[in-house]
């Protein structure tokens, strides 16, 4: 059984930290993501690989256990339960073999197939004999899947419902309003087959959010700019504000400086799973400078330059 080294696959030392993981998990990401490798096997395969070993190694507990039991993370716990049941038990009928050994890499996930992959016919060489077989019908949960979404920024504003396709299935799911770039979901059941009538594994989204150029979301805020002309500046007036909510009249006071921002409370982002709940919108004004004067609205300008003084 092959065995796929998560550290090699994200390119890091066994020592990296979480950060580094995680960068270096965005980098290949980015790289082998199917939206830019359409119809291309080998890149979603190790698109696969790369969404499983971010899942795990950015996980502290996963990663101890991987570290400790290979591939076979998921289950080294309840093998050594099994091991340390049938010990006890060859211990107390007054003797028989003991197997004792560590196993890591393949070696370890071959072995641990075979314990526990149902082929009871195995036990009978491996001296575990009846209580052998018996453990061959242990049931195991299947194993976790990992993939990433990308969604807008609008997607990410309404709950809504959507299809995705992952790991060759179609999965519908409500997406709820307010969901975070890097936020993960899990999905029970979603994951692959249990072993000898186990339950199913589980799936983990990950969503990635991008902003817009309109719009900048940080939390639950959201920041934009909107230009106003010089006289408005001045003057003072109203003016019409695009929100991701829809259009917006706002007033803008006189003698507003370039650069100025103001807090629109409750028109940004929706909270998650907080309904009625939004962040705030922080609008930076631009002012623009007029352009291709007339001779008349230069002389205008000279003359109030020459009431300024």
């Amino acid at each position: 059984m092959e065995f796929i080294d998560y550290y090699k696959v994200l390119g890091v030392d066994k020592n990296a930290s979480v950060e580094e993981i995680k960068k270096a998990y965005r980098k290949l990401a980015r790289k082998y993501h199917p939206d830019i490798n359409p119809n291309d096997k080998e890149a979603n395969r190790k698109f696969q690989q790369l969404n499983e070993a971010n899942a795990v190694l950015s996980d502290p507990e996963k990663r101890k256990k991987y570290d400790k039991y290979g591939k076979d993370w998921e289950r080294g716990e309840e093998y050594e339960k099994y091991k340390q049941s049938q010990q006890r038990q060859r211990a107390s009928a007054g003797g028989g073999q003991t197997f004792t050994g560590d196993f890591e890499g393949s070696a370890f996930s071959d072995f641990f197939e075979s314990m526990f992959g149902g082929q009871a016919g195995g036990f009978g060489s491996s001296g575990f004999g009846a209580q052998g077989r018996a453990g061959a019908q242990a049931r195991f949960k299947g194993q976790d899947y990992t993939s990433e979404v990308n969604l807008s920024l609008n997607e990410a504003y309404t709950t809504h419902k959507q299809t995705f396709n992952i790991n060759g299935k179609n999965v519908r799911i409500t997406v709820p309003a307010g969901i975070e770039d890097g936020q993960t979901i899990k999905l029970p059941g979603y994951g692959g087959e249990g072993v000898n009538g186990g339950p199913k594994g589980d799936l983990y989204i990950t969503f990635s959010v991008a902003n817009t150029p309109q719009f900048k979301r940080v939390g639950n805020d959201l920041f934009t700019t909107k230009e106003i002309n010089l006289y408005t500046a001045v003057l003072g007036g109203d003016i019409m504000l695009d929100t991701m909510s829809g259009k917006l009249k706002l007033k803008v006071n006189p003698g507003t400086q370039n650069g100025t921002k103001v807090r629109l409370k409750g028109k940004g982002f929706p909270v998650y799973k907080k309904e009625g709940q939004f962040g705030d919108l922080y609008v930076t004004y631009q002012v623009a400078i007029p352009q291709n004067l007339s001779e008349k609205q230069k002389e205008l300008f000279k003359e109030l330059a020459n009431l300024s003084k």
